[in-house]
């Protein structure tokens, strides 16, 4: 029998560098949603444990022992108690380095999926445990649902109850280094945000974020021009309540009033540029299982 498990993108709302702990790891403070496109991983039983990469962005990857779907498996075996046995197949949709989390999305959904699969029984709670030593955005997408991130990522908790909204991601095909962003950070550091229990509509969530920044934005433009680019064409798009950049880039997203709004923007951009518009995403929701992005 194959399993499958959508690894949706995740989408940094906000990003507040706060901090800096004495091991060089820098403390965040992020609210992060999830959608409209994913990652696709399916696992079959085997007697071994495998990874084949397929889809427009899987030659950007490789199979090897390093690759965090192959740590997340083993990870899970070890704590399971189980030989770690599948053959998985990631279908990556996703562009790789470009700070929506999708190699961290495709571990989180390697723990949910081989959870089912090997009968391990843990909870979300366990899987974050499992998914912090991972990397930084990992355990938030452990739920794949909005939430607030805070630390080095190991403090998830709940956000603002976000109201009916639109999401386009565009991503203009160039890779970009978290390490090499964080060193071009200039020195200083952001308060926490202040956030509200709810919003009512999507225009209040975007005023109340326009005040809120992405700390990285200004170093990823400096070393990506094509960020400012892209930004500057979300910006001027019809219905376009707010655009800024997630994570440390390249993508960067606009937030509209409807997912309707949000996919017909789509065709308004450059043919070259990766984009993917919708809703947010909910693991519930079946319909977003088969992403469908354009362009590479």
């Amino acid at each position: 029998m194959t399993l499958e498990e959508a690894a949706p993108a995740k989408v940094n709302l906000f990003l507040h560098v706060t901090g800096r702990r004495a091991d060089g790891y820098h403390l965040l403070d992020s609210l992060a949603v999830f959608g409209p496109a994913a990652d696709l991983l399916t696992a079959t039983p085997a007697e071994g444990l495998s990874l084949a990469l397929e889809g427009p962005f899987g030659a950007a990857l490789q199979a090897e022992p390093d690759n965090l779907v192959l740590r997340a498996a083993r990870a899970l075996a070890a704590a399971a108690g189980v030989a770690p046995r599948a053959a998985l197949t990631l279908r990556k949709h996703l562009p790789v380095a470009s700070g929506i989390g999708g190699g961290s999305a495709d571990a989180a959904a390697a723990l949910r999926l081989l959870n089912r699969m090997w009968g391990a029984g843990l909870d979300d709670a366990a899987l974050r445990a499992l998914a912090a030593p991972l990397g930084a955005d990992v355990p938030v997408c452990v739920a794949s649902s909005p939430a607030r991130m805070q630390g080095v990522g190991e403090l998830v908790s709940p956000g603002p109850r976000l109201p009916p909204c639109g999401l386009l991601l565009v991503n203009p095909g160039v890779p970009l280094a978290t390490p090499a962003v964080f060193r071009a950070r200039a020195p200083g550091f952001s308060a926490e945000a202040r956030l509200p229990a709810a919003w009512p509509d999507a225009a209040a969530m975007a005023a109340d974020l326009a005040h809120l920044t992405n700390d990285l934005e200004a170093p990823a433009r400096a070393l990506c021009p094509e960020v400012g680019e892209v930004l500057a064409a979300l910006t001027a798009l019809p219905g376009a309540l707010l655009a800024r950049m997630s994570g440390s880039g390249a993508t960067c997203f606009a937030l509209f009033a409807t997912p309707a709004e949000a996919h017909a923007a789509e065709g308004l951009l450059p043919a070259q540029w990766w984009r993917s518009g919708g809703g947010l995403y909910g693991r519930a929701e079946a319909s977003l299982h088969a992403p469908g992005a354009v362009g590479v």
